[in-house]
């Protein structure tokens, strides 16, 4: 008798968008059919109550919903009032966004190195970059990490410059923690992404401004609608980006749950280090307060590429983020200053399958196949 062939393993994705939304299809799909009977479709109830029920989980007075995590923190620039000879520092190693909104509001991004262990922006850098024409510093909380706002508004204060704002990009770590107190609430103002792979994602394009500043928080609302305090009234230009009801909908379905499924995040974190421990990769440390949006390991030696098509082969999803530094892309790359560190993060990253519902024995298919890479 013909022996049985050996099942080969289900693919192991590297985010699984169905698995989330699954238990909470019905009763989105009841609250949308609602909402499409009503006729609310823009500056709804729903958009209203989600605004207020962030505001509320952030520790906030105020969060603006807007059309994308892009445009919120082009609502924050533009209503901090950056403009041409304006200075806006951040890290090189970023998604294109945090540079783009400057440079659309007409400032320019100024690149900074990153620290080597967490991918976040040095304060060395920044030390060293503070200009007369420094309006804001835009720290990056990348990959579910909170960047250190308390030691960076210190450091102003120190240099004599606490009127700098500070714009925290916020796209990656919803519900982040340093100490008791959230990513996007520790800075002047903060862009949030709710992009269908966030850790809090929309069922398409979505964002939030979110800020203590009452002025700020008016003006942000003008520039989403046009520059439009009242209806037809148009006192500067402004922008069409509001959040839309259905949008905001699935996020309020999905807000009570974050937290848990940001913990469900924290336990796989601690167990990809147990199962890739020992292997000739660079693994991230896990602080307090980490919500792992992406787990990203480092793969040295210029083996990044060859890990990644052998993983892709095992039917294991992966990805790079990012393979070019911002400073590196063609708008910038003419003035582009060298930060090395940055770039050699751009060579060596690998982002691994991550999101709530990853189960063990899928982080176990990973770390087997990653071993075998390296055995062979």
């Amino acid at each position: 008798m013909r022996a049985a062939k050996k099942k080969a393993p289900a693919a192991v994705p590297l985010i699984d968008l169905p698995a989330q939304v699954k238990p909470l299809h019905k009763a989105i799909l009841k609250d949308w059919s609602a909402a499409l009977a009503a006729g609310a479709y823009i500056n709804g109830p729903h958009g209203k109550a989600f605004e207020a029920e962030l505001a509320a989980y952030l520790g906030v007075k105020h969060v603006v919903g807007c059309n994308s995590g892009t445009d919120a923190l082009l609502l924050a620039v533009r209503a901090l009032g950056i403009g041409p000879g304006d200075e806006v520092l951040m890290p090189a190693f970023s998604f294109f966004a945090t540079a783009e909104v400057v440079s659309l509001a007409g400032g320019t991004p100024v690149f900074c190195d990153i620290d080597a262990k967490s991918f976040l922006l040095d304060l060395g850098e920044v030390e060293r970059k503070l200009s007369p024409r420094t309006k804001a510093v835009m720290p990056v909380h990348l990959f579910g990490r909170a960047f250190n706002v308390p030691e960076l508004k210190a450091l102003l204060m120190k240099a004599g410059r606490p009127e700098v704002a500070v714009i925290e990009d916020t796209a990656q770590a919803l519900g982040a923690t340093l100490g008791k107190i959230r990513a996007g609430a520790l800075g002047t103002a903060a862009g949030i992404s709710f992009y269908p792979t966030k850790n809090l994602a929309a069922a398409g394009d979505a964002g939030a401004l979110a800020t203590d500043d009452d002025a700020l928080a008016a003006t942000a609302r003008r520039l989403r609608e046009h520059g439009m305090p009242q209806r037809y009234t148009h006192t500067e230009i402004g922008y069409n980006s509001r959040l839309d009801e259905l949008q905001a909908i699935a996020l309020r379905h999905k807000l009570p749950r974050l937290d848990k499924w940001n913990a469900a995040r924290a336990e796989r974190g601690s167990r990809y280090a147990k199962l890739l421990a020992g292997l000739p990769l660079g693994l991230p440390t896990q602080a307090a307060g980490d919500v792992w949006h992406q787990y990203t390991v480092r793969v040295p030696g210029g083996r990044r590429e060859a890990l990644r098509q052998h993983l892709v082969g095992a039917k294991i999803g992966c990805s790079v983020f990012y393979p070019i530094c911002m400073h590196q892309q063609k708008p910038y790359a003419a003035a582009a200053p060298s930060l090395p560190v940055a770039e050699q993060a751009a060579a060596e990253v690998l982002s691994l399958p991550m999101f709530p519902e990853l189960t063990a024995a899928q982080q176990a298919q990973v770390a087997r196949a990653i071993r075998e890479f390296f055995v062979a």
